[in-house]
């Protein structure tokens, strides 16, 4: 059974699969380590040109260990979930300090490295080393779940255990890459979480999920938690031309990204600038998803007046978070939040 799966998904990768995206046809572990992560809960449509201007701007590991932590969120700044781009630099650092700059070889080592998880390392095995190593990211998942009429729930990692040991007998004997690239392009453009198109399935006939009639219901998932609502002030204070930054905390929602200061109510904002000159203005409120929670800003935009002292606008904000003056130019820049970013253009 195992045989026939692995060779009939490698026959439809070579006719049927994706062979013109940006980082394939390349066996240099850099590159593929960048876009495994980049591809983490975010679609390729999107990462094509952020992989392409990141790397333009960091072409290989040793100029990415160099940089900054802001300049690399600066580069990610768009892309989301934040700490695959801090994680990135980490391992990056930790390729040039542990291993002479050159990534392990095998999906073992590879996977000690910093975020990199167990299929992130035998996806990069594989690519670049030609390891026979499973892969199961979101997309395999969906496809080995359906086909095998897998019922464990995959929020546990006793199942998700399981699976992967499944993952394993499946595995091709030769063309590890194609297969891999085989399982990934199914997930992603045939057997699709709301739509699969299993006209189009090289393994529809012994598809356990399409001969039950049940494809909806695979994989199992626990109901994830009720999404919550969260509400802020966000103060956009100017000054000669400039708006005053704050780097947010290296753990949370945009760690280490620079941001406008926040307040949870207007009135702890009016308290914070309680006989300060200048006039504030309300803004159109800006609704923005994260994974989590929904989170409605409220930005306030207060413009100082360009006579004030220096010294006096310093005192003002005294005891807030570290941050700086930037023109609007320069905001642009640096690794800043999503909304700020269109707030700011």
């Amino acid at each position: 059974m195992s045989t026939t799966f692995a060779c009939r998904v490698v026959a439809w990768q070579a006719t049927h699969g994706r062979h013109d995206l940006p980082w394939q046809h390349t066996r240099d572990p850099y590159r593929v380590w960048l876009s495994e992560i980049m591809l983490q809960q975010t679609q390729v449509g999107t990462v094509a040109g952020f992989y392409d201007r990141f790397l333009a701007r960091f072409p290989d590991l040793h100029t990415l260990a160099r940089a900054s932590q802001d300049d690399v969120l600066a580069a990610w700044s768009g892309l989301g979930y934040y700490s695959r781009a801090r994680n990135l630099h980490r391992c990056a650092n930790s390729v040039v300090r542990e291993h002479g700059g050159r990534f392990p070889t095998t999906s073992r080592e590879l996977a000690r490295l910093p975020g990199i998880g167990a299929s992130t390392a035998s996806a990069i095995a594989a690519f670049s080393y030609g390891e026979r190593a499973a892969i199961l990211d979101g997309n395999v998942k969906r496809v080995l779940a359906r086909w095998l009429g897998f019922g464990a729930d995959l929020t546990r990692a006793g199942n998700v255990r399981d699976l992967w040991r499944i993952a394993h007998a499946l595995l091709s004997s030769r063309d590890v890459e194609r297969y891999s690239q085989g399982l990934m392009d199914l997930g992603a453009t045939v057997c699709t979480a709301r739509v699969p198109k299993c006209e189009r399935c090289p393994v529809a006939a012994d598809c356990v999920a399409r001969r039950a009639g049940a494809i909806q219901s695979y994989p199992v998932k626990a109901a994830p938690p009720a999404r919550t609502r969260r509400q802020s002030v966000w103060f956009w204070l100017r000054f000669r031309d400039q708006v005053w930054l704050e780097c947010r905390p290296e753990r949370g929602v945009w760690a280490g990204l620079w941001s406008l200061p926040e307040f949870a109510t207007f009135s702890d904002l009016a308290d914070a600038t309680r006989g300060w000159p200048g006039a504030g203005e309300a803004l159109p409120a800006i609704d923005h998803a994260l994974s989590h929670f929904d989170w409605r800003l409220y930005p306030r935009r207060w413009t100082l007046p360009t006579s004030a002292p220096d010294a006096r606008v310093e005192s003002w904000l005294a005891g807030r978070q570290p941050g700086h003056w930037r023109t609007r130019e320069a905001a642009l820049t640096l690794g800043i939040p999503a909304p700020l970013r269109r707030l700011l253009v």
